[in-house]
């Protein structure tokens, strides 16, 4: 039934994006509700300066519909919106310094604390487990952080993740291989709640 509804969702996108490029208002207005809390959440994890994450977002929404008829006919809307505004961040970043002051897309900093909904735990011993995974994910890399981010908060495959990343897919595997080893070592549960964790976050 879950794979129904996103598989519904995709085929969603897809209209409305070949409508939006049509010149259709409405399947653009469309995309910017179903998509803008998501980019915000995405882009306030690399800044605190929501206000500057909000103009970004809203930026890469005023390209597309200015741009719209050079745009590909062919993406996975999500991950695309979510490539825009990293790129967008980036370039922001390196021309402001109330950002950090990285130079390229791979040094940008990822703040995102993961957390699992507190209404899921049943009991004292889930949660203690939940607050150990927490912590494990919390003091990964920045990178490995964010491609499980994109992985099991967006549901992207890692072909998608490599293009928001802006590396190969190899790149992109090993960052998420590289993660779950990490949380492995240090995992103290039995691997089935650990893979049901995760994947509550899709």
């Amino acid at each position: 039934m879950k794979n129904q509804i996103l598989n519904n969702d995709v085929v969603d996108d897809c209209e409305l994006w070949a409508e939006m490029k049509a010149g259709d208002e409405k399947a653009f207005s469309t995309l910017f509700k179903r998509y803008y809390s998501y980019l915000i959440q995405y882009g306030n994890s690399f800044s605190p300066h929501s206000e500057k994450i909000q103009d970004c977002v809203q930026d890469v929404f005023t390209d597309i519909w200015v741009y719209r008829n050079s745009l590909s006919d062919t993406v996975v809307v999500k991950a695309y919106l979510l490539s825009c505004v990293r790129k967008r961040i980036v370039r922001l970043q390196q021309r402001d310094k109330v950002f950090n002051k990285a130079k390229s897309v791979d040094a940008i900093a990822f703040l995102f604390d993961f957390s699992v909904e507190h209404q899921l735990i049943s009991d004292e011993l889930t949660a203690g487990k939940v607050a150990h995974l927490n912590k494990l994910l919390n003091v990964l890399p920045a990178r490995q952080k964010e491609a499980l981010y994109l992985r099991y908060h967006h549901g992207l495959n890692v072909d998608q993740i490599a293009g928001v990343l802006n590396v190969n897919y190899q790149s992109a595997n090993n960052l998420l291989h590289r993660a779950l080893v990490n949380i492995r070592k240090e995992w103290k549960g039995n691997m089935a709640l650990l893979l049901m964790l995760l994947a509550h976050w899709i």
